[in-house]
């Protein structure tokens, strides 16, 4: 199957992803702690701190998404409810980013974030369907045998008795339950008669 090399892809993608986040932000928050920079009256140290610490908390984000991608490949199974919410959030964050970066950065990093949004949800989409097992599978409603299905009738006919309704004999039998041709029903086997005692 392909969609366990995807989720393996997808994990590694967001495996390099968080740590390229993570070195950006503490990059750009070194920078600006050598250069002494001030945005709108803020603190360098604050900006800087700051930086770092988001750089931190996405990375980890990221890795938290690589890791439940990752062991939906490994168990070939879909993802439970943590891993389920923390893809979908990465498809709503790559899908954000990819609109964001057209304008800044280009038409390069859009494609390269609509590559990983689509790794993402086919991961979620390949999983998503539950294959029919046995128990799903729906039994025949007579059986080639020519018993078919029987019931319990407990309104029986007449004495009260309880009866045993046919409600698979086979058209052909000829015998005591067999339907007439042109009936279109199925047949019915009269209840027993009660026993003198």
């Amino acid at each position: 199957m392909v969609r366990r090399p995807v989720a393996w892809v997808t994990a590694l993608v967001l495996f390099a992803e968080a740590i390229g986040v993570a070195l950006l932000n503490w990059f750009l928050g070194v920078v600006v702690d050598r250069q002494d920079m001030s945005l709108a009256g803020l603190d360098s140290d604050t900006m800087a701190v700051s930086s770092k610490i988001g750089g931190l908390v996405f990375g980890l984000y990221f890795v938290a998404c690589a890791v439940s991608a990752l062991l939906v490949g490994v168990r070939d199974r879909a993802p439970g409810l943590v891993g389920r919410v923390l893809l979908i959030s990465a498809a709503v964050v790559h899908a954000l980013l990819g609109a964001f970066t057209v304008g800044l950065v280009g038409w390069g990093a859009f494609v390269f974030m609509m590559v990983v949004l689509g790794l993402i949800v086919f991961t979620l989409l390949a999983y998503d369907r539950r294959e029919a097992g046995p128990v799903d599978a729906v039994p025949p409603a007579g059986g080639g045998d020519g018993e078919g299905l029987r019931r319990e009738d407990g309104a029986g006919q007449g004495a009260g008795q309880g009866g045993t309704v046919d409600l698979g004999k086979d058209a052909g039998d000829g015998g005591q339950g067999g339907a007439r041709p042109g009936d279109g029903g199925t047949a019915v086997v009269p209840p027993p008669a009660p026993s003198a005692s």
